[in-house]
């Protein structure tokens, strides 16, 4: 009677495990390995869904020298990439279907026209509502002071407008940037603060 045997595993207290192992499940894919092959590594690009089977040697040898895109043009990978993102399905511009993309009137190529502005009947709104004020001018919300004070920075009043202000920060820079006064920097202070105030108004929505 065979006592190495396989059939006696099941029987001992201390049974091979190894043995079994190696019985149970596939050999390693490495030529001249017999280990058992417990991990899968993918077979490449086309033969998606496919494996090979490793030990954990060989699958970490693998694994090192694998890549997806190897003998790929640079464009195609780009591409698949940039299809990967969403998962390579297919996406739409936000709030613009397929059929409106294509068409300017019903029945006609070229995308329907688009509207941003709404009709005000009532001149509720905007420049048409009474005591408006047309784009671009300025809020008749009061100013927070340091909204007041940024517009001192670039000599303005509270009324200033958009264009004002945007006009008035070019004026300055070109007077007070180094460039333009043969390299002198004493003026780099008031500079620094006139970027800043315009900065603060620009955040505030009034510049």
């Amino acid at each position: 009677m065979k006592l190495n045997s396989k059939f006696f595993d099941g029987l001992r207290v201390k049974p091979d495990k190894d043995r079994r192992l190696r019985d149970t499940t596939p050999k390693c894919d490495w030529e001249g390995c017999s280990e058992p092959g417990l991990y899968p590594a993918p077979k490449g690009r086309g033969l998606e869904g496919q494996y090979h089977r490793y030990c954990l040697d060989h699958v970490r040898a693998y694994n090192k020298g694998y890549n997806y895109f190897s003998g790929m043009p640079d464009d195609d990978v780009v591409e698949h990439q940039k299809d990967a993102a969403t998962g390579n399905r297919p996406t739409w511009f936000v709030g613009v279907n397929s059929t409106s993309r294509n068409r300017t009137k019903r029945g006609k190529p070229g995308g329907y026209s688009h509207r941003f502005d709404a009709e005000d009947p009532f001149r509720l709104f905007g420049e048409n509502a009474p005591g408006g004020k047309p784009p671009g001018e300025a809020p008749s919300r009061p100013l927070k002071r340091l909204e007041r004070k940024a517009l001192r920075q670039l000599n303005l009043e509270d009324n200033a407008s958009k264009p004002e202000i945007k006009t008035r920060f070019k004026e300055l820079v070109k007077r007070l940037h180094p460039d333009h006064n043969d390299g002198d920097r004493s003026s780099e202070d008031k500079l620094r603060e006139v970027i800043q105030a315009y900065n603060y108004l620009r955040q505030a929505g009034l510049a």
